[in-house]
């Protein structure tokens, strides 16, 4: 089983690949997910844990289709 910590930094890794793909600063994917700049800058080094709520709000400020 991998820590959590491990598990933070992959998904912040991914997400951050997600917004970049998307030309999307992360202001501007704060603004579309609903949640604060300093919360994508921080989930995004691996430093927040993140709801499935949340992320899904994150996801689909990235257009991705795996929470609709």
């Amino acid at each position: 089983m991998q820590d959590d910590s491990n598990i933070l930094q992959r998904i912040g890794a991914k997400i951050k690949k997600l917004r970049l793909e998307k030309g999307l600063s992360q202001e501007e994917l704060a603004e579309k997910s609903g949640v604060d700049r300093t919360f994508i800058g921080g989930l995004e080094r691996g430093e927040r844990n993140v709801s499935v709520m949340t992320l899904c709000d994150i996801l689909r400020g990235v257009n991705s289709q795996i929470c609709n």
